[in-house]
Protein backbone atom coordinates (compact mmCIF):
# COMPACT_ATOMS: atom_id res chain seq x y z
CA UNK A 1 0.00 0.00 0.00
CA UNK A 2 1.28 3.13 -1.18
CA UNK A 3 -0.88 5.96 -1.16
CA UNK A 4 -3.25 6.98 1.16
CA UNK A 5 -6.38 9.74 0.53
CA UNK A 6 -7.59 11.16 3.91
CA UNK A 7 -10.68 13.87 2.93
CA UNK A 8 -11.13 16.16 5.67
CA UNK A 9 -14.51 18.25 6.37
CA UNK A 10 -15.82 20.39 9.25
CA UNK A 11 -16.26 17.21 12.28
CA UNK A 12 -14.92 17.58 15.65
CA UNK A 13 -13.39 14.33 15.20
CA UNK A 14 -11.00 15.70 12.18
CA UNK A 15 -7.96 16.07 13.86
CA UNK A 16 -8.92 12.25 15.67
CA UNK A 17 -9.14 10.71 12.43
CA UNK A 18 -6.09 11.92 10.66
CA UNK A 19 -4.28 10.70 13.59
CA UNK A 20 -5.67 7.86 13.05
CA UNK A 21 -5.30 7.81 9.07
CA UNK A 22 -0.97 8.97 9.86
CA UNK A 23 -0.65 5.86 12.21
CA UNK A 24 -2.23 3.77 10.01
CA UNK A 25 0.06 4.96 7.16
CA UNK A 26 3.09 4.45 9.24
CA UNK A 27 2.14 0.13 9.89
CA UNK A 28 1.83 0.21 6.27
CA UNK A 29 4.72 2.33 4.96
CA UNK A 30 1.50 4.49 2.65
CA UNK A 31 2.36 8.21 2.23
CA UNK A 32 -1.43 10.33 3.27
CA UNK A 33 -2.65 12.32 1.06
CA UNK A 34 -5.40 15.34 3.04
CA UNK A 35 -7.38 16.53 0.85
CA UNK A 36 -10.55 19.05 0.92
CA UNK A 37 -13.06 19.28 -2.07
CA UNK A 38 -15.00 22.66 -2.69
CA UNK A 39 -17.82 23.59 -4.71
CA UNK A 40 -18.50 27.31 -6.27
CA UNK A 41 -22.15 28.12 -6.91
CA UNK A 42 -22.19 31.40 -8.21
CA UNK A 43 -25.37 34.19 -8.29
CA UNK A 44 -26.19 36.01 -11.30
CA UNK A 45 -24.50 39.31 -11.44
CA UNK A 46 -22.02 38.60 -8.79
CA UNK A 47 -18.65 40.12 -9.92
CA UNK A 48 -16.27 38.98 -7.21
CA UNK A 49 -13.98 35.77 -8.46
CA UNK A 50 -13.57 33.66 -5.34
CA UNK A 51 -12.08 30.46 -6.18
CA UNK A 52 -8.76 31.92 -5.66
CA UNK A 53 -10.28 32.57 -1.71
CA UNK A 54 -12.00 29.58 -1.01
CA UNK A 55 -8.67 27.71 -1.94
CA UNK A 56 -6.52 29.64 -0.02
CA UNK A 57 -9.24 29.30 2.88
CA UNK A 58 -9.09 24.99 2.10
CA UNK A 59 -5.65 24.55 2.61
CA UNK A 60 -4.84 26.80 5.10
CA UNK A 61 -7.72 24.90 6.91
CA UNK A 62 -6.40 21.49 6.40
CA UNK A 63 -2.53 22.96 6.66
CA UNK A 64 -4.38 23.72 9.99
CA UNK A 65 -5.13 20.08 11.21
CA UNK A 66 -2.22 18.57 9.75
CA UNK A 67 0.34 21.10 11.93
CA UNK A 68 -1.93 19.71 15.28
CA UNK A 69 -1.10 15.90 14.39
CA UNK A 70 2.06 13.78 15.11
CA UNK A 71 3.30 12.62 11.84
CA UNK A 72 6.04 10.18 13.32
CA UNK A 73 8.10 10.17 9.88
CA UNK A 74 4.83 9.68 7.55
CA UNK A 75 4.90 11.76 4.07
CA UNK A 76 1.38 14.15 4.74
CA UNK A 77 0.77 15.96 1.96
CA UNK A 78 -1.77 18.74 1.61
CA UNK A 79 -4.23 19.24 -1.35
CA UNK A 80 -7.46 20.82 -2.17
CA UNK A 81 -9.63 20.43 -5.30
CA UNK A 82 -12.76 22.08 -7.31
CA UNK A 83 -15.60 20.49 -8.24
CA UNK A 84 -18.19 17.66 -7.15
CA UNK A 85 -17.48 15.44 -4.65
CA UNK A 86 -17.86 12.20 -6.53
CA UNK A 87 -16.51 12.43 -9.74
CA UNK A 88 -13.66 15.04 -8.50
CA UNK A 89 -12.88 12.07 -5.64
CA UNK A 90 -12.48 9.73 -9.04
CA UNK A 91 -10.45 11.43 -10.51
CA UNK A 92 -7.74 12.79 -7.69
CA UNK A 93 -7.29 8.97 -6.70
CA UNK A 94 -6.45 8.35 -9.94
CA UNK A 95 -4.26 11.04 -10.60
CA UNK A 96 -2.41 10.69 -7.69
CA UNK A 97 -2.45 6.39 -7.58
CA UNK A 98 -4.45 5.71 -4.59
CA UNK A 99 -5.21 2.51 -2.76
CA UNK A 100 -7.22 3.27 0.08
CA UNK A 101 -9.40 6.29 1.45
CA UNK A 102 -9.87 5.94 4.83
CA UNK A 103 -13.06 8.02 6.01
CA UNK A 104 -14.25 9.15 8.97
CA UNK A 105 -18.57 8.17 9.40
CA UNK A 106 -19.40 12.15 9.40
CA UNK A 107 -17.25 14.75 7.57
CA UNK A 108 -19.58 17.12 8.72
CA UNK A 109 -20.82 18.08 12.08
CA UNK A 110 -24.38 16.40 12.05
CA UNK A 111 -26.87 14.71 14.25
CA UNK A 112 -25.58 12.16 16.48
CA UNK A 113 -27.88 9.37 15.77
CA UNK A 114 -26.46 9.50 12.07
CA UNK A 115 -23.60 6.85 12.06
CA UNK A 116 -22.47 7.11 8.30
CA UNK A 117 -23.33 10.79 6.86
CA UNK A 118 -24.16 12.31 3.54
CA UNK A 119 -20.59 13.09 2.16
CA UNK A 120 -19.22 9.53 3.22
CA UNK A 121 -22.16 7.93 2.14
CA UNK A 122 -21.71 9.43 -1.60
CA UNK A 123 -17.96 8.12 -1.50
CA UNK A 124 -18.44 4.75 -0.51
CA UNK A 125 -22.07 4.31 -2.26
CA UNK A 126 -21.08 5.91 -5.84
CA UNK A 127 -17.41 5.48 -6.18
CA UNK A 128 -15.80 1.72 -6.79
CA UNK A 129 -12.56 2.86 -4.43
CA UNK A 130 -11.38 0.70 -1.65
CA UNK A 131 -12.32 2.71 1.52
CA UNK A 132 -11.53 1.89 5.04
CA UNK A 133 -14.72 3.33 7.58
CA UNK A 134 -12.82 4.88 11.34
CA UNK A 135 -15.81 4.93 14.13
CA UNK A 136 -15.39 8.57 15.52
CA UNK A 137 -12.26 8.90 18.35
CA UNK A 138 -11.19 5.48 17.57
CA UNK A 139 -7.64 5.73 18.36
CA UNK A 140 -5.37 3.61 16.27
CA UNK A 141 -4.21 0.02 16.95
CA UNK A 142 -2.15 -2.92 15.67
CA UNK A 143 -4.96 -5.23 13.31
CA UNK A 144 -4.40 -8.41 14.74
CA UNK A 145 -8.12 -10.45 13.75
CA UNK A 146 -10.05 -9.55 10.42
CA UNK A 147 -13.53 -10.71 9.57
CA UNK A 148 -14.49 -10.88 6.05
CA UNK A 149 -18.44 -11.29 5.46
CA UNK A 150 -18.84 -12.33 1.91
CA UNK A 151 -22.51 -14.72 0.18
CA UNK A 152 -20.33 -15.23 -2.56
CA UNK A 153 -16.66 -16.26 -2.63
CA UNK A 154 -15.96 -15.76 -6.26
CA UNK A 155 -13.71 -13.75 -7.46
CA UNK A 156 -13.22 -12.44 -10.86
CA UNK A 157 -11.10 -9.30 -10.74
CA UNK A 158 -7.34 -10.23 -9.35
CA UNK A 159 -6.58 -6.62 -7.98
CA UNK A 160 -9.84 -7.06 -5.43
CA UNK A 161 -7.98 -8.36 -3.05
CA UNK A 162 -5.01 -5.95 -2.68
CA UNK A 163 -6.29 -3.82 -0.03
CA UNK A 164 -7.09 -6.76 2.32
CA UNK A 165 -3.55 -8.45 1.45
CA UNK A 166 -2.13 -5.13 2.62
CA UNK A 167 -3.34 -4.76 5.70
CA UNK A 168 -2.95 -8.91 6.79
CA UNK A 169 0.56 -8.23 5.79
CA UNK A 170 1.50 -5.30 7.25
CA UNK A 171 0.05 -6.30 10.75
CA UNK A 172 0.72 -10.35 10.31
CA UNK A 173 -3.36 -10.63 11.12
CA UNK A 174 -5.58 -13.31 10.96
CA UNK A 175 -8.42 -13.02 8.47
CA UNK A 176 -11.49 -15.00 9.20
CA UNK A 177 -14.21 -15.73 5.93
CA UNK A 178 -17.59 -15.49 6.98
CA UNK A 179 -19.75 -17.50 3.95
CA UNK A 180 -23.47 -16.34 4.55
CA UNK A 181 -26.02 -18.54 2.31
CA UNK A 182 -28.45 -16.18 1.41
CA UNK A 183 -31.72 -17.06 -0.70
CA UNK A 184 -29.52 -15.86 -3.61
CA UNK A 185 -27.46 -18.31 -2.92
CA UNK A 186 -25.66 -20.03 -6.04
CA UNK A 187 -23.77 -23.98 -5.21
CA UNK A 188 -20.35 -22.23 -6.85
CA UNK A 189 -20.72 -19.68 -4.42
CA UNK A 190 -18.89 -21.11 -1.44
CA UNK A 191 -16.24 -22.62 -3.48
CA UNK A 192 -12.81 -20.62 -2.49
CA UNK A 193 -10.22 -20.08 -4.94
CA UNK A 194 -6.64 -20.22 -4.32
CA UNK A 195 -5.85 -16.78 -4.18
CA UNK A 196 -9.13 -16.12 -1.58
CA UNK A 197 -7.57 -19.66 0.68
CA UNK A 198 -4.20 -17.76 0.34
CA UNK A 199 -5.64 -15.16 2.31
CA UNK A 200 -8.01 -16.77 4.96
CA UNK A 201 -7.49 -18.01 8.08
CA UNK A 202 -10.37 -19.67 9.15
CA UNK A 203 -13.99 -20.52 7.16
CA UNK A 204 -17.08 -20.01 8.79
CA UNK A 205 -20.48 -20.46 7.15
CA UNK A 206 -23.74 -19.73 8.12
CA UNK A 207 -27.40 -19.24 6.80
CA UNK A 208 -29.49 -16.16 6.74
CA UNK A 209 -31.77 -13.66 5.48
CA UNK A 210 -28.51 -11.20 4.33
CA UNK A 211 -24.96 -11.49 4.68
CA UNK A 212 -25.38 -8.28 7.72
CA UNK A 213 -27.28 -10.89 9.46
CA UNK A 214 -24.81 -13.67 9.25
CA UNK A 215 -22.51 -11.39 10.38
CA UNK A 216 -24.41 -10.06 13.43
CA UNK A 217 -25.10 -13.86 14.56
CA UNK A 218 -20.96 -14.47 14.22
CA UNK A 219 -19.02 -11.25 14.94
CA UNK A 220 -18.85 -11.53 18.99
CA UNK A 221 -17.59 -15.23 18.40
CA UNK A 222 -14.88 -14.40 16.20
CA UNK A 223 -14.21 -10.75 17.91
CA UNK A 224 -12.57 -8.79 14.84
CA UNK A 225 -10.68 -5.46 15.13
CA UNK A 226 -12.18 -5.13 11.53
CA UNK A 227 -14.87 -5.84 9.54
CA UNK A 228 -14.35 -6.38 5.35
CA UNK A 229 -17.10 -6.25 3.20
CA UNK A 230 -17.02 -6.26 -0.62
CA UNK A 231 -19.97 -3.80 -2.61
CA UNK A 232 -22.36 -5.56 -4.41
CA UNK A 233 -25.34 -4.51 -5.98
CA UNK A 234 -27.45 -6.82 -3.74
CA UNK A 235 -24.72 -6.67 -1.15
CA UNK A 236 -23.62 -6.09 2.88
CA UNK A 237 -25.25 -2.62 3.48
CA UNK A 238 -28.31 -2.49 0.37
CA UNK A 239 -30.83 -2.82 2.60
CA UNK A 240 -29.04 -0.64 4.81
CA UNK A 241 -28.26 1.97 2.53
CA UNK A 242 -31.26 3.26 0.74
CA UNK A 243 -30.01 6.26 1.25
CA UNK A 244 -26.45 8.13 1.41
CA UNK A 245 -27.27 8.56 5.13
CA UNK A 246 -27.36 5.77 7.68
CA UNK A 247 -28.20 6.01 11.13
CA UNK A 248 -26.72 3.94 14.02
CA UNK A 249 -29.63 1.96 14.80
CA UNK A 250 -29.81 0.79 11.29
CA UNK A 251 -25.71 -0.50 11.85
CA UNK A 252 -25.72 -1.99 15.26
CA UNK A 253 -21.84 -2.67 15.38
CA UNK A 254 -19.69 0.97 15.14
CA UNK A 255 -16.82 0.12 17.28
CA UNK A 256 -14.03 -0.86 15.02
CA UNK A 257 -13.41 -0.11 11.42
CA UNK A 258 -14.85 -1.36 8.20
CA UNK A 259 -12.50 -2.29 5.07
CA UNK A 260 -15.00 -2.07 2.10
CA UNK A 261 -13.12 -3.74 -1.18
CA UNK A 262 -14.02 -2.55 -4.74
CA UNK A 263 -16.50 -5.22 -5.87
CA UNK A 264 -14.83 -9.05 -6.48
CA UNK A 265 -16.81 -9.85 -10.10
Amino acid sequence: MKNILVPVGSSKNAKSHLQYAVDFARSTGAKVYVVQIYNVYTKAGTMIKIDHILERESLNFLESHVSQIEHKGVDVVCKTFKGKLVPTIELVCKALKIDLIILEPRTNSIKDEVYLGKTSGKIIKQTNIPALIVPEGFVFKPITSILLALKSAIIKKEEALEPLKAVKNSFNATVNLLLVKTPFYNAEDFNVNSELDSVITNITKSENATTYQGFLEHYKTINPDMLCVVRRKRGFFKKLWEKNVMLKKDFHVSEFPVLVLSGLK
